[in-house]
């Protein structure tokens, strides 16, 4: 199959719509006054051995899957309420990929050519809601696609930072480290991740996707503060409120 990188196509004029549109959500990008618009947040399941063994789930041979958060659930502020439905909110830290230019069927030599650039992100899971799920063969939206569910950094350009696919990666609770790693361990890496969900979904710029954890994950309680760390990116501080009313 032949691989494209593409412009977008315009999605069309917003006048005569039945209800207000929803505030675009965004993330900051770093030296620069402008943001980068999210269009979908993608993310990846078991990329870490280490975490596929912790959680005594899954075969350590098999491909990389997807799965997907709404879009507003992106933090960029910091602050995550803790959600409801849950008695265990566990973290996950993460490199986050950030999609500059449309593609589809990519291959792996080509898919840096859409990456606009790279931040610091946190896969908050409802572990109890996630394992029920599971257990009944169910999808892991209750688990995963819930509000405030997707911390992210500020975007670092490319042309800043160059491709991320190597360093350490951390993350500690309380001034605890919790979660220590290197991107080196991942199973699939950037360019593969890329060109796997490539091969799914037409990506586009907007686009981010969270690469999967280490082993480490825990959980958390409102009060606690947590940084998650990459090598080259900028630190990502968030701090467990108690729920919104």
């Amino acid at each position: 199959m032949t691989s494209t990188i593409e412009a977008a196509a315009p999605t069309g004029a917003l006048n005569d719509l039945a209800i207000p549109v929803v505030e675009t959500t965004t993330l900051a990008i770093v030296g620069r006054d402008a943001r980068f618009p999210v269009r979908r947040v993608y993310c990846v399941g078991r990329n870490y051995l280490e975490h596929i063994r912790e959680m005594k789930e899954g075969d350590e041979r098999d491909p990389p899957f997807f799965f997907q958060k709404p879009t507003d659930a992106i933090v960029a502020d910091g602050t995550v309420p803790y959600p409801p439905l849950t008695d265990d909110l566990q973290y996950e830290a993460e490199l986050v990929i950030a999609i500059g230019a449309a593609g589809q069927a990519l291959s792996r030599d080509r898919a840096l050519g859409i990456v606009f650039g790279y931040a610091v992100g946190l896969d908050m899971t409802r572990r109890d809601r996630q394992r029920e799920c599971g257990k009944k063969g169910l999808p892991w939206e209750l688990g995963k696609s819930f509000d405030h569910s997707a911390p992210c950094g500020p975007i670092h350009p490319v042309s800043m930072t160059g491709h991320i696919g190597s360093g350490a990666l951390s993350l500690s609770v309380g001034g605890v480290m919790h979660q220590q790693s290197v991107l080196e361990k991942m199973i699939w890496n950037v360019p593969e991740i890329i060109s796997h969900l490539s091969h799914q979904y037409r990506l586009a710029p907007g686009d981010v996707i969270f690469t999967g954890t280490p082993a480490g994950v825990g959980p958390v309680v409102p009060g606690d503060e947590l940084v998650a760390s990459v090598a080259g990116l900028a630190p990502l501080h968030v701090r467990i409120v108690p729920p919104a009313s």
